[in-house]
């Protein structure tokens, strides 16, 4: 059997097409949820920005950067670890953060705000992490990305979208809320589609390696959840608002990271098991955690 790090899902130009058009949809669909108050109440709230800022684009890629450092997965898995890390929160959050009897709106206004820094935060941080780490920087070096086509990828997957969506919904309002009630729940049925659309072709792989990522997954997702709420926690938020940062937090846009591994990297093994699983595991984890949420007083 071939090494994780040899292995590469096949994912033809059409998929790929299908795969950035359905991200973002999913994209526009929040957006259409979104509007410039959200952003100008977490402005009057400037210790949840930072909280939220700190806790997703700071913490987790660092954390998982030391996680790496102690536990030497392989490199594939290493750097899908690390492209996670550097994703933003995920468009499913505020349906979990509602079913959990969190602070919706504060769960909506950060993941306006987190879409917006991941245009530049989440190119920054897997660049970053991803040279400093050798075995990792030795794949980054094959494969040679150009920064600005990391970038131009994210911006057109997120910030248009998000342009769009808002500029909608300004204008159209009743429409746009209507379209976004209906997009949002589609959000988890595309996700789970593009895994299978992804792994049609290659179950014999995801089969013969998910193994490898199981342990490595759940515990990351579950240090992403615990990360958010103990650090909500440690600043003395109120409840609704440690549930909804531990959620903002452990709810990642595993899609986008698909997406980014398959354009960049053609499917390359580690990265694509652990991103597809890492997605499957937190729409499991975050629909458990938000139901015993929803149940505590």
């Amino acid at each position: 059997m071939q090494q994780l790090d040899e292995v590469q899902i096949n994912f033809d130009s059409n998929g790929l097409w299908v795969l950035n058009i359905a991200l973002a949809v999913v994209m526009f669909g929040v957006a259409l949820g979104i509007t410039i108050d959200d952003f100008k109440s977490l402005l009057k709230q400037p210790k949840l920005v930072l909280l939220g800022v700190l806790s997703q684009f700071v913490l987790l890629p660092l954390i998982t950067f030391l996680v790496i450092l102690v536990i030497k997965p392989m490199p594939s898995i290493a750097l899908g670890m690390m492209m996670v890390a550097a994703c933003p929160g995920g468009n499913i959050s505020n349906f979990m953060t509602h079913l959990a009897k969190g602070n919706t709106a504060l769960s909506v206004s950060l993941t306006a705000f987190a879409t917006f820094l991941a245009i530049f935060m989440t190119p920054l941080n897997f660049q970053l992490y991803g040279n400093l780490y050798e075995p990792t920087s030795e794949i980054l070096k094959a494969v040679s990305i150009e920064p600005f086509d990391l970038i131009k990828l994210v911006v057109l997957i997120l910030g248009v979208p998000l342009v769009l969506g808002m500029a909608m919904r300004r204008k159209y309002e009743m429409l746009s809320i209507t379209l976004s009630k209906i997009l949002k729940p589609l959000s988890i049925v595309v996700f789970i589609a593009i895994v299978v659309i992804a792994f049609s072709n290659n179950l014999d792989i995801f089969n013969n390696y998910v193994h490898h990522v199981l342990a490595i997954g759940i515990g990351h997702n579950l240090l992403a959840i615990l990360l958010g709420f103990g650090l909500a926690r440690l600043f003395k938020l109120s409840f609704k608002d440690q549930k909804t940062l531990a959620i903002e937090t452990g709810i990642q846009n595993s899609g986008l990271g698909l997406l980014l591994i398959f354009t960049f990297f053609n499917g390359l093994g580690g990265m694509a098991v652990i991103a597809a699983f890492w997605g499957i595991w937190h729409i499991v984890s975050g629909l458990v955690l938000a139901s015993y949420w929803s149940r505590k007083q």
